[in-house]
Formats: C-alpha cells, structure tokens, sequence
C-alpha cells in the first residue's frame, strides 16, 4: 500500500466482516495492527508476520480483530479493554452474535460457528492516548477513540500523514450501536480527529481513502447524528 505498509485480510468472508490488518516494516520492528477473526492462523500462514521482530496492537477488541493475537508475544491494547483480551468471552466480543455462518462467501474448511472462542491473550502493554508505537524509524502516536467501543484506538503517523483508523472512520456504514458503543463518544472522537493532517486513512474494514474522503465521512456521519429527532 506505500510507505511500508501492507494490508492483510481473510478474502473468504464477506466484505462488510472482513477485517483489515495492517502490518507496517520498522527499522527495529514491525507493527501489526488486529489480526483478523481467528479461524486460520497468521502466523503459519502469512509468513511476513514471522520473519522480524513485532508488536501487535489492537485497535478494539471484537472478535473479527483479535482472534490471532494469542499467536504473537508483544502484545498491546488500551486500558479500557484490556480485560476483554485477557478474558475474550464471546459476548464481550461481539462473537455471540456475528461470528455464524452468514459471515462467509463460502465456509471454510473446518469452521463450526458453536465451537468458535477467541483465545486469552494478555497485553504485556497498555496504551493511553498519547503513548508512542515506536518502530526505531517510525513512531505511531495512539489517540483514544471511543464510541465504536470503548478502548477503541488509531494510530497516526504525523511524519506521512498515515492514520491506522480502526473501526472509528472507514468507507462503510459505521457501527455505533454495539452492546458498548455510546453514539455522544463517537460524535466527540470524531470532531476532534477531523482536523488531522492524514495523507492516507487505512481503516478496519474496506479500501484505504485520503484526505478529502475522510472529512467527507466524518462529516456525514456528525450530519446524520445532529438531525432532530436523533436520540443520542
């Protein structure tokens, strides 16, 4: 995708489930940003996670974003959910009611929607807004960004302009209405990230964007949130 970044994704789920994962090359390490639903292993199947050094981060912690973070030892999330990925219970990651059948284009072999948890996996690392993703060449600030979830988090790269958004801003209809979602946070994130100086939005779901189109979403969303009647 540029400037060091690759995108990862499972091609055999639907496009609205299908998670990105965004790993990006660091002079000391690389950074992997939610490692997708879980079914198929990153690590034995997508070699370029494996070969250097990495940190992985999620963005939040639903079940389509943290079902490979088990499978890698440098692990970080923001406080507000660290205890769902230690503890990842199906109904705190959303995996009770979206992790079934109707996901796929075409099941994958083995796949049995009754059998399907994510595995514990504990942060060694706990983020706040403001921390650093330092890469050695590279560094990728953290900004909060609740409203999705709660812990939800992006990160920005003020050097390039590339912001790893997760669920909070991509080119799909967004989410505000899960079991912890609160629509007056997700308003607030969004005002105060609209004037980031992005080059390039790489979002949880759907293709990357720039600038123009990522104040154009946001602003479509503040727009249809503020219409009377909108309860909040």
């Amino acid at each position: 995708m540029g400037d060091g970044v690759t995108l990862i994704h499972e091609p055999w789920i639907k496009p609205f489930y299908r998670c990105n994962m965004w790993l990006v090359r660091g002079r000391d390490r690389d950074l992997l940003f939610d490692t997708g639903l879980g079914h198929v292993s990153l690590s034995r199947h997508v070699p370029l996670v494996t070969e250097r050094r990495l940190v992985c981060v999620a963005s939040h912690t639903h079940f389509d974003h943290i079902g490979c973070h088990h499978e890698f030892p440098e692990r970080c999330v923001h406080s507000a959910e660290a205890a769902i990925l230690e503890n990842p219970r199906n109904d705190r990651t959303l995996a009770d009611r979206y992790a079934t059948d109707e996901m796929f284009m075409a099941l994958p072999e083995g796949w049995d929607a009754s059998r399907y948890h994510i595995p514990p996996a504990p942060a060694g690392r706990i983020l706040e807004a403001g921390d650093a993703i330092d890469l050695g060449d590279r560094a990728f600030e953290v900004i909060h960004t609740p409203g999705h979830s709660p812990g939800g988090i992006a990160l920005f790269e003020k050097k390039t302009g590339v912001l790893l958004s997760g669920d909070i801003v991509y080119d799909g209809p967004l989410i505000d209405d899960t079991y912890h979602s609160e629509i007056s946070d997700y308003l607030a994130t969004l005002e105060r990230m609209r004037g980031l100086d992005v080059s390039v939005v790489h979002g949880g779901h759907f293709p990357s964007f720039g600038p123009t189109r990522y104040r154009h979403l946001i602003d479509e969303y503040l727009a249809l949130k503020r219409k009377p009647g909108c309860h909040l």
